[in-house]
C-alpha cells in the first residue's frame, strides 16, 4: 500500500512539474501582442497567427528559435530567455486560443484557390497538416494563416533559408515548385476551410 501511495505521488508531482500555467502563458503573452495581435490573431504584415496553433508545434518552434536552430531577427531574442516552463505556459496559452476567423485573409481568387488546392493534393500537404489544415502535434495550422507569412514560408523553405523542423518534408514538398505555384498555394492554405 505505501508503495503505491509512494508512486501515485511521484507521478502527481511529475505531472504538476510538466503541466502548463496558462495564467502565467497569458500573462507572458502579452509580449506577442504587439506582433502577433491580441489573443494571438495577427493583424501585422509578415507576423504569423499563433492563435489555435498546436501546442507541440509551438513548443518547438520556440526552442528552435531559442536554441538558434531557427532564425529571425526578432523572435531569437525574444525567445533566449525563455525558461523551459515559459515554452509550455506560452504554448499552451496559445493554442487555447481560438483560430482567426474564416474569411479573415480577404477577398478569393477562385482560380488560384483551384490551382493552389490541386497543389497541395499533390503534394500531400493534408498527410502531415490534416484534412482540414488545422494540424496537430508537430505541424503547423496552416488553413487560415496569413497568406503573406505562408509564403514567406514556403519560399524560406524552398531556399533552405527557414530550418528548425525535424524532418525534411517541407522542402522536399516544396523544392521542385515555381514561384507561382508557391503563391497559389499560399493562396489556398490561406483560405482554406
Amino acid at each position: 500500500m505505501k508503495r503505491a501511495v509512494a508512486i501515485a505521488a511521484l507521478l502527481l508531482s511529475v505531472t504538476r512539474v510538466g503541466a502548463a500555467d496558462l495564467a502565467a502563458g497569458a500573462a507572458k503573452a502579452a509580449a506577442c501582442t504587439a506582433c502577433h495581435g491580441k489573443d494571438g490573431v495577427s493583424q501585422m504584415a509578415g507576423a504569423p497567427s499563433l492563435a489555435g496553433q498546436p501546442d507541440g508545434f509551438l513548443q518547438w518552434q520556440l526552442v528552435y528559435f531559442r536554441s538558434g536552430t531557427r532564425k529571425d531577427a526578432v523572435m531569437q531574442p525574444m525567445a533566449a530567455s525563455l525558461s523551459d516552463d515559459d515554452v509550455r505556459n506560452l504554448a499552451a496559452h496559445f493554442a487555447a486560443q481560438k483560430p482567426p476567423p474564416r474569411g479573415a485573409n480577404g477577398n478569393v481568387d477562385p482560380a488560384m484557390l483551384s490551382v493552389g488546392q490541386r497543389i497541395a493534393q499533390a503534394n500531400r500537404c493534408a498527410s502531415c497538416h490534416k484534412d482540414d489544415y488545422a494540424s496537430e502535434k508537430a505541424a503547423a495550422r496552416i488553413g487560415g494563416q496569413r497568406e503573406d507569412y505562408l509564403l514567406k514560408s514556403l519560399r524560406d523553405f524552398k531556399s533552405g533559408a527557414r530550418t528548425g523542423g525535424g524532418v525534411a518534408a517541407m522542402p522536399d514538398a516544396v523544392y521542385r515548385l515555381g514561384d507561382d505555384e508557391l503563391r497559389a498555394l499560399a493562396h489556398f492554405m490561406a483560405h482554406a476551410p
